[in-house]
């Protein structure tokens, strides 16, 4: 049987509640059958200085989507050459699941600077690419009609703020689960 597979790409450092809503907004409304979080070892457009273990990420994004049974974590992307390009792993994700349709997850700050992408037009033409609200971020982009923006639910949260906060040693438990937190103090990851 086809499914709809959401392609969740991103640093996730640290996941939080943020990212948990979105993927379940995509299940809930139907937008994809199931979702693949795909931790990204070395986005091309980030910087590594603040990026923790590739590894940690990973473990702490199994963690937090644990409960979810339509909600999958894949270490795909540290088989694959680095840095990280997205139409790399869509490819490569497409071989595995030809049955299958994906949608390419993305936000609208990505939206805006999408011709930068490598191969950013064979992704638009073999993939469906779904874009979500981003704060200070246009709701449109004419240049690439074939991105259809949804309507979830705008959600501050940021893994940079979760980092400084966690670095000044303030609470962070509304932001992002129990759990996960736990793992990032037991193991030290963003200590200042």
């Amino acid at each position: 049987m086809k499914m709809k597979i959401g392609i969740y790409s991103g640093s996730f450092n640290p996941i939080h509640f943020g990212h948990i809503k979105l993927a379940n907004y995509l299940i809930k409304s139907k937008l994809v059958d199931e979702v693949l979080i795909v931790p990204s070892p070395q986005n091309p457009f980030k910087k590594q200085d603040d990026l923790a273990d590739d590894n940690l990420r990973l473990q702490m994004a199994k963690i937090a989507f644990a409960k979810y049974p339509k909600i999958n974590v894949s270490d795909v992307e540290f088989a694959l050459p680095k840095p990280n390009y997205t139409i790399d792993t869509l490819n490569f994700l497409q071989l595995q699941q030809p049955q299958n349709r994906l949608f390419l997850l993305i936000g609208a700050d990505n939206a805006a600077v999408f011709d930068k992408w490598k191969n950013y037009s064979e992704i638009l033409e073999k993939f469906n690419v779904l874009c979500y609200p981003r704060e200070n971020f246009m709701q449109k982009n004419k240049d690439f009609p074939q991105i259809k923006f949804i309507d979830a639910p705008l959600i501050n949260i940021s893994s940079t703020e979760i980092r400084n906060r966690l670095k000044n040693n303030l609470s962070c438990y509304k932001m992002l689960p129990k759990n996960v937190l736990e793992f990032i103090k037991k193991n030290k990851i963003y200590n200042g």
